[in-house]
């Protein structure tokens, strides 16, 4: 819309001067409307952007990344290599975060361990992705009796206690790495299969799906063109806590020797080997795994509360 230009004082001149101020207070208004037109994501990203709670914790998860990729590279120490003559060693310009009783390097052990942790997480969170969209979509979509006999399933599934499903998964199926990501993953779809039911069961009755209905489009691609693009808020800030969940639970895991085993590192099986160490004055042992572990933890809830923020079509201006 091209705004007209201020009308001349010389023009008209019987004209009041009130009429004037009014007209540019008007003209003004109307410049502060006329903006720039933003996508969704756009105005979504812009107000995460003014949020720095949530940024500093996107920057440290990405420093993070960057750290598990190469910082093993970084130091001249293998993490499998033991030298007895160098255990337990506090931190130093040799050792940045000392070393173990096996005089192993922690500095190379904890970006090995956050390997493992952002791998659980991530391959956790994709596989309850999976099944939980797919599970809650239809369930939503379809409704009656299909939805009734599905959500009935779902309900039982979540009254189990979960850590307790995933000991004995552990146990039973012995320690490892993809058993600890069937583990978490066996029931930790659920709370994604409720999130997308229930925002299907809303978004369905809208005029845009009625008409997809009108003229004949499968269900398979209503759900996919339809019904989940429109759900992706939700479901992206339900994946940022998943991920931290699944991190903790193995970290956990790891912490009561379930979890990854040696000579491979954990951050929680060093917080393991590191707290039967602390009395005797070999601090750093626990706190570089603890302390990772608690940022990291931190860092995904902040960005998962600051996407829930940003992604809230009620708060777009």
């Amino acid at each position: 819309m091209e705004l007209r230009k201020q009308p001349e004082r010389h023009i008209a001149p019987d004209i009041p001067d009130e009429w004037f101020v009014a007209k540019a207070s008007n003209q003004a208004e109307a410049e502060a409307v006329v903006r720039p037109s933003l996508s969704y994501w756009q105005d979504a990203w812009l107000r995460l952007l003014k949020n720095k709670l949530a940024m500093a914790g996107l920057a440290f998860l990405i420093l993070l990344t960057f750290m598990a990729i190469f910082g093993p590279m970084m130091s001249p120490h293998d993490m499998t290599e033991q030298k007895l003559v160098n255990q337990n060693l506090p931190p130093s310009s040799k050792h940045w975060f000392g070393t173990d009783e096996l005089g192993r390097d922690v500095f190379s052990r904890t970006w090995f361990g956050a390997r493992i942790s952002l791998f659980v997480g991530i391959v956790a969170a994709l596989i309850d992705f999976i099944i939980g969209v797919v599970y809650g979509g239809v369930a939503g979509y379809k409704g009656g009796k299909a939805d009734h006999v599905m959500m009935r399933i779902v309900e039982i599934l979540y009254g189990l206690p979960y850590l307790l499903i995933v000991i004995l998964i552990s146990v039973v199926m012995g320690p490892g790495l993809f058993t600890i990501i069937f583990a978490l993953t066996i029931t930790g779809w659920i709370g994604m299969a409720r999130i997308v039911r229930g925002q299907v069961l809303q978004i369905k009755n809208y005029e845009f799906v009625l008409a997809s209905k009108t003229f004949g489009t499968k269900t398979s691609r209503i759900i996919r063109k339809n019904l989940l693009p429109n759900t992706m808020g939700p479901i992206i800030v339900q994946m940022t806590l998943t991920v931290p969940s699944a991190i903790f639970a193995e970290a956990f895991l790891s912490f009561l020797g379930l979890g990854i085993q040696p000579p491979f590192a954990s951050w929680g099986s060093m917080a393991s080997d590191g707290l039967s160490t602390i009395l005797s004055g070999h601090w750093w042992r626990l706190f570089f795994p603890a302390l990772f572990i608690s940022l990291t933890m931190f860092s995904f809830n902040v960005l998962g509360d600051g996407l829930q923020d940003a992604l809230d079509p009620k708060l777009r201006r």
